[in-house]
């Protein structure tokens, strides 16, 4: 692990040394080379701003017609708990006896532990639909960033190396060439 560490630590430092030697030879080519490059990946970034913002309002849409549903679903749970409710004091109210009492209480239940079940089994549609919707929204977004990413991704560009005096190169080799002599 530390010798991962290092290794890492060491490629860094050399592309870094790479980049300030780079800079050092032709700051001014370097700058504009920065700067084409930042303009490219800001030339790049409009597509994937446009695939996420339609996903946004996708997926607000989506929010939104689950929230309806279950707006509608609770007003009809609610309203047929009061119903259920006005039904069991009528019956209870009719009732001749405590067994007719008790028996029509057990059709009630029976009753409202099926009521319950479709509703939640409801409810589960409808977030189990929504959910589709979502990852469905997810995956052509990704695919859409992804596949924009693939065909902007600019070709590597071959880069025009600053010429430099021939003197230069010279006076080095002359001077290790006395370094060797003596």
């Amino acid at each position: 692990m530390f010798n991962q560490i290092q290794d890492f630590v060491t490629e860094q430092t050399q592309a870094l040394a790479g980049q300030a030697q780079k800079f050092r030879d032709d700051p001014v080519e370097t700058v504009r080379e920065a700067a084409l490059t930042s303009a490219e990946g800001i030339k790049s970034l409009k597509q994937p701003v446009r695939v996420i913002s339609r996903s946004g309002v996708k997926l607000t849409a989506i929010s939104q017609t689950a929230l309806q549903g279950l707006i509608e679903l609770q007003s009809e749970i609610v309203t047929s708990a009061l119903t259920d409710a006005a039904v069991r004091l009528e019956r209870a109210a009719r009732a001749d006896n405590v067994v007719d009492l008790l028996q029509e209480q057990a059709e009630a239940l029976r009753a409202t532990r099926d009521r319950i079940v479709d509703e939640a089994s409801r409810a589960v549609a409808i977030f189990k639909h929504a959910g589709r919707d979502v990852t469905k929204v997810a995956s052509q977004a990704y695919a859409k960033v992804v596949e924009s990413d693939e065909e902007v991704a600019p070709a590597p560009r071959t880069t025009r190396k600053a010429k430099r005096p021939v003197r230069k190169a010279v006076r080095k080799t002359t001077a290790r060439a006395r370094k060797v002599a003596a």
